[in-house]
């Protein structure tokens, strides 16, 4: 891996004006990171004066997480954005709710994104799908949500944005699933995973689940997927961080915990 870079979703609460924007990516520039991946619209600034922030930084827009309406009823609106941003690869965080709840929801979203990613293609755009772990419950035909996006959606048209944790929370392999997508996957989330977070309900109950953690504090074996990975194709190397922000500031502290343990570990030297 010879650089990385940060789904902005990360450090989202330092995305609400323009001036917070030119010094957030300031920061991340200042961190190591060379790309960005958005996380919505950002209404409060021009797509090409975003785009300056980020270049100014040294840091390069390799895809979005885009709206999926805007996708479907502003195609010019949406190419126009993504130009401005300079990527080329037009995504979205994870399928509608009415997608999820049976097989012939599900068919009708997968032949709508085919359809609207062929419409995009015509442009030089792809069409990014971004997973989460719902996708790996089995539907009634006895597949999986994510078999059927990976038989179904148009290899030529669209990619997917491979999210390591996710994969592992629904109970995947990891690096197998990489081998799956071979040629597939033009973004890679790296996001780690710690065993066992024990959370009090509301109720009064206790729950122990898997949780989020900076990445090299978890299990996620991210030494041997990431040669994988390069040899598989994927192009961006972006670190996700869903977490909360928590005070103002939180976030760039396990931003930058996360870019030093790339820097250290991950880099080629």
């Amino acid at each position: 891996m010879k650089e990385f870079g940060l789904q902005l979703f990360s450090i989202r609460d330092h995305f609400t004006t323009a001036e917070d924007t030119r010094k957030a990516f300031a920061e991340l520039g200042k961190m190591g990171f060379t790309l960005a991946q958005t996380a919505g619209v950002y209404d409060y600034i021009s797509a090409e004066d975003f785009a300056k922030a980020a270049a100014d930084a040294g840091i390069k827009i390799c895809g979005t997480h885009f709206n999926w309406q805007r996708i479907c009823e502003d195609v010019e609106g949406t190419v126009a954005y993504h130009k401005a941003l300079g990527t080329t690869n037009i995504g979205i965080g994870g399928m509608p709710e009415y997608a999820r709840g049976d097989l012939a929801s599900l068919n009708a979203f997968i032949s709508k994104f085919n359809e609207m990613a062929g419409i995009y293609s015509k442009y030089g755009f792809k069409l990014t799908y971004h997973n989460h772990s719902f996708e790996f419950k089995k539907l009634e035909d006895g597949k999986t949500i994510f078999d059927h996006l990976v038989a179904e959606l148009n290899p030529e048209t669209t990619s997917f944005v491979l999210d390591t944790y996710w994969v592992q929370h629904g109970g995947a392999d990891v690096r197998a699933t990489i081998e799956l997508l071979r040629g597939r996957i033009d973004i890679l989330h790296i996001k780690d995973m710690e065993a066992c977070v024990t959370y009090k309900l509301a109720d009064g109950s206790v729950l122990s689940a898997p949780a989020i953690t900076e990445i090299g504090a978890g299990n996620i074996n991210f030494k041997d997927i990431i040669p994988l990975a390069e040899e598989c194709g994927v192009k961006y190397f972006v670190v996700e961080d869903d977490r909360c922000p928590g005070p103002y500031g939180e976030s760039y502290i396990k931003t930058a915990k996360a870019a030093d343990y790339i820097k250290a570990n991950l880099l080629e030297k």
